[in-house]
C-alpha cells in the first residue's frame, strides 16, 4: 500500500488534509506526525530558525523510515525549511502550497495574499514570487495578515475567526486578480464565500491533486 506521511506544525492542519485524502486518494494510508512547537517557535523568532529546520528534518527522516512513499509538508511558515531538507532525505517530498502559488502566477499580474499568521505570509509571498520568476511573469502582490482572526481560532471562536477573514477576502477581492490563503485552515471558508470577483485559491485541495499526479506519474 501506498504510504503518505504528512507533517504538520500544529492540529489545524489535520483535518482538512485527511478530507481531501478520503476524496482524492482514498486507497492511500496516510501517517500524521504533528508538532505544534515548530509554529510557536517560528512565530516566537519571527522566522523560520536553524532549531526548527533541524527538528523538521528529523521528522521527515522519520517518515523515510516510515516506508513513505512521498512526505507532504503541511505548513507554509516552514516550507523553505523544505528546500533544505530535500536534499538530506530520499523520499520525494512535496509541499501544500507549491502548486497553488503556480496557479496564482498563471491567473493573474496582481495577487492578493491572505494569512492570520504574518510568519506564514512571508514565506507564501517569496514562493509565488520565485514561481512567477520561474514562469517568467511579472506580478505585483498585496498582503493582508488578519492577526485578530488567528487568535479568535486559538481561542475556540471560530465564528468571529472566519468573520473576520471573510471581511478581509471580499475587501481585498476588489483590488487584485486571484486571491491565494496562505493557510492550509483558511480553506474551509470558500464554500462560505459565495461568488467572489475573483477566484479564491486555498492549498488542501491543490496541493492533495498534485500529490495524486506525482503518485500516477510515479506508477
Amino acid at each position: 500500500m501506498t504510504t503518505i506521511v504528512v507533517v504538520h506544525t500544529g492540529p489545524v492542519t489535520v483535518q482538512p488534509l485527511k478530507d481531501q485524502f478520503n476524496q482524492q486518494l482514498p486507497d492511500v494510508r496516510m501517517i500524521n506526525i504533528v508538532d505544534d512547537s515548530l509554529l510557536n517557535d517560528v512565530r516566537a523568532a519571527g522566522h523560520l530558525t536553524p532549531e526548527v529546520t533541524a527538528r523538521l528534518y528529523t521528522y521527515m527522516a522519520n517518515a523515510q523510515a516510515m516506508g513513505a512513499d512521498y512526505i507532504l509538508n503541511a505548513c507554509s511558515s516552514v516550507g523553505e525549511a523544505v528546500d533544505v531538507v530535500r536534499g538530506m532525505v530520499r523520499t520525494p517530498i512535496m509541499k501544500i502550497d507549491e502548486t497553488m502559488a503556480e496557479e496564482a502566477s498563471r491567473l493573474g499580474s496582481r495577487i492578493g495574499v491572505v494569512a492570520t499568521v504574518k510568519t506564514t505570509l512571508e514565506p507564501t509571498v517569496r514562493l509565488i514570487r520565485k514561481k512567477a520568476q520561474e514562469a517568467a511573469r511579472e506580478i505585483a502582490v498585496v498582503e493582508r495578515v488578519a492577526e485578530a482572526a488567528f487568535e479568535a481560532l486559538l481561542a475556540g471562536d471560530t465564528g468571529r475567526h472566519d468573520e473576520i477573514l471573510r471581511q478581509t477576502i471580499l475587501e481585498l477581492a476588489e483590488t487584485v486578480d486571484v486571491i491565494v490563503l496562505a493557510q492550509v485552515s483558511m480553506a474551509r471558508l470558500v464554500p462560505s464565500l459565495g461568488t467572489t470577483r475573483v477566484p479564491v485559491l486555498s492549498s488542501p485541495q491543490s496541493g492533495v491533486a498534485a500529490l495524486r499526479e506525482a503518485l500516477s506519474r510515479a506508477h
